[in-house]
Parts: structure tokens; C-alpha cells; sequence
């Protein structure tokens, strides 16, 4: 199973983000960030939904129940969502 502090602290490097500004950004402190990188602790079921939407990924994804991350398209047209899935299908 996929180690969930490895998984967050791969995301936030991604995302070019300190645990800093993490913390800042779901309102929890920057030793929370922490403990939760090295495993010690684990979000609450609040905090998970804060950080998936924070990282753009769904909780399953951050828990390693499903390994391929989301894409929200939650803003866009129904054209606009049928042009992804073409593209999608293109690339496969």
C-alpha cells in the first residue's frame, strides 16, 4: 500500500509548495504538514478533503486506494469535456 506521507510530500513538491504554505492554505499548523510527511499522524477526514482539493486529486488517491490521479472538470462546458475525453482517447 502506498505510504500516505510520501504521497503528500511528493504532491506538494510538485506543486512547488513549503509545508508552510500548506498549512496556510487548509488551516493547520506547519508541524501538522509534518507529522503527517513523516507518517506520524494522520489527517482528519476534514483535513484529507482539504489537501485532495488543495492538490487537485481525489481522497482515494491520497489514501493509494486508486494510483491515477483526477482531473476536476467541474468549470468546464460539456464541448469542452467531450474535447478532453477525445484527446484522451488520442493519446491512449
Amino acid at each position: 500500500m502506498v505510504d500516505l506521507g510520501k504521497r503528500l510530500k511528493d504532491l506538494r513538491k510538485a506543486h512547488g509548495l513549503t509545508q508552510k504554505q500548506v498549512a496556510d492554505r487548509i488551516w493547520v499548523s506547519k508541524a501538522m504538514i509534518s507529522s503527517y510527511e513523516l507518517s506520524s499522524r494522520t489527517p482528519s477526514y476534514e483535513v484529507l478533503i482539504k489537501l485532495s482539493k488543495l492538490f487537485g486529486v481525489s481522497t482515494d488517491y491520497l489514501l493509494g486506494i486508486k494510483n491515477e490521479k483526477t482531473l476536476d472538470v467541474s468549470s468546464l462546458s460539456d464541448r469542452q469535456i467531450s474535447l478532453l475525453r477525445d484527446i484522451i482517447s488520442e493519446m491512449k
